[in-house]
């Protein structure tokens, strides 16, 4: 039998016993099914796996590794690298596999591995309860919580990872684990941040948090007022309460009724605060910001789940991200850090985003690999364009912001906010001896680093 005809019988078994959908170039809905979120990264997988249940990934990867082709793992497809693809290798693609189970009485949900936090959030509103998310609905649950998981509800909540109960994750030699405090601790903590490099996670059981009122505040003034307008946030920030999140964000007046035609498609500058609370109790938290002169200003008491669709970007758009987490923020860095904004792409999606930490983030477990927790701030550009012209722009934009505010960073980063930048990035973005450590780990689940298309961990 010729190899093309090995190769075919092989596509023609895999299909036949795969519950989901086995697609190849060629076939209706390949160029679809290959469109990620960062439409900069343009993949062509040889074959699409489209599973529905443990089995299919479990054949996926076996399939993949018999045939020895690269394996990519595709959730929400929100990698900035886009890693959720691999040219000419095979997506185990987990899009279908994305039920949500609430269990209201022991406060948990059970969360399908391709979830995306639009599925969590609706499925957990109706009860009142919630979990952090990403700041962006279309966001995968499984990669953004494997990876520590940053959101607005961190400062109360604690990170993504901090609420994780369980795991169930299909390993390079196709075998299900469970993982749990009780069970494969080892492999329980590595998840704690340590990303996709020891399986695929089919299911994430996460603890759910009481959270009846949910409310936003959005000022909105001119960019030259960023300097003073930030080191008022900083120092607010200082002493808010936990149920306080949010970030100072610089970005394109968008076109909605709170903001008036003059800031309309120019650069403004935000104070986004959210508040674990009702409308009334956030504002009297946020008085000290309120008499700072905005020219716009947005204040409701809304669902969790739509304040999570606030700042969503459609898909199709060209992506590049960093951050630099601060150790302090004096003066010098806010001018230093406002003076960057000024090169941002505008109008556009970029958002020039600087997040408060604290709170139950800093509290929050220490052992896991999650080195960056302790940081006071992080400086997070965002960049998001359309026209390709601008991809030198864009990119260069990103890195002068991580230059200028190099002299506060203390060499951490969270690795979900950004792309492929070396490994001295992601050593930092777990910890020297925590990166020794999920060596080991990898070393017993995934041998061969079948699972590298991720921020690599690569075996002892």
């Amino acid at each position: 039998m010729a190899p093309q005809d090995m190769a075919n019988t092989a596509l023609a078994d895999l299909r036949h016993h795969l519950t989901g959908e086995v697609i190849v170039s060629g076939d209706a809905g390949y160029d679809e099914a290959r469109t990620i979120f960062n439409s900069m990264i343009d993949r062509r997988p040889a074959v699409i796996a489209q599973c529905e249940s443990e089995a299919d990934v479990a054949r996926a990867i076996r399939f993949g590794r018999e045939h020895d082709l690269e394996i990519a793992v595709r959730g929400g497809g929100h990698s900035v690298a886009g890693m959720a693809l691999s040219d000419g290798g095979i997506v185990v693609d987990l899009r279908r596999m994305h039920t949500v189970t609430v269990d209201p009485g022991a406060r948990a949900a059970r969360i399908g591995g391709g979830a995306t936090m639009s599925h969590l959030d609706r499925a957990t509103q109706p009860y009142d309860l919630a979990t952090t998310g990403g700041r962006a609905s279309t966001t995968g649950v499984g990669g953004f919580t494997l990876g520590g998981g940053s959101g607005w509800l961190e400062r109360k909540f604690g990170l993504a990872c901090d609420n994780m109960i369980a795991v169930e994750l299909v390993t390079a030699d196709g075998s299900t684990v469970h993982a749990s405090e009780d069970e494969n601790q080892d492999l329980f903590w590595a998840l704690h941040g340590g990303g996709g490099n020891f399986g695929v996670a089919t299911s994430v059981t996460l603890q759910l948090h009481e959270l009846p009122a949910m409310s936003v505040i959005m000022l909105l003034f001119r960019p030259e007022s960023g300097p003073e307008v930030l080191r008022a946030y900083r120092d607010f920030m200082d002493s808010a309460p936990a149920e306080v999140g949010g970030g100072c964000i610089h970005l394109t007046g968008p076109p909605e009724d709170f903001v008036p035609e003059y800031l309309v498609d120019k650069l403004v500058c935000a104070v986004l605060v959210t508040y674990t609370g009702t409308e009334s109790q956030a504002r009297k938290v946020a008085e000290p910001l309120m008499g700072l002169g905005h020219d716009a200003e947005m204040i409701t008491e809304l669902p969790y789940a739509d304040l999570q669709c606030m700042l969503d970007d459609p898909p199709g758009l060209r992506n590049y991200w960093s951050a630099e987490y601060l150790g302090t923020f004096p003066d010098e860095a806010v001018d230093a850090y406002c003076s960057a904004a000024s090169t941002m792409i505008v109008p556009s999606g970029s958002q020039h985003v600087l997040f408060p930490l604290g709170g139950a983030v800093t509290n929050g477990p220490s052992e896991y690999p999650v080195p960056w927790r302790g940081y006071p701030w992080v400086a997070h550009p965002f960049g998001i364009w359309e026209n390709p012209a601008d991809d030198e722009r864009g990119k260069q934009w990103v890195r002068d912001v991580r230059a200028k505010v190099q002299p506060w960073a203390g060499g951490a980063v969270y690795l979900n906010f950004i792309g492929q930048e070396g490994k001295e990035r992601v050593v930092a973005g777990f910890g020297e001896g925590n990166y020794e450590r999920l060596s080991v780990i990898k070393r017993r689940y995934d041998p061969d680093n079948v699972f590298h298309v991720n921020h690599n961990v690569r075996p002892a």
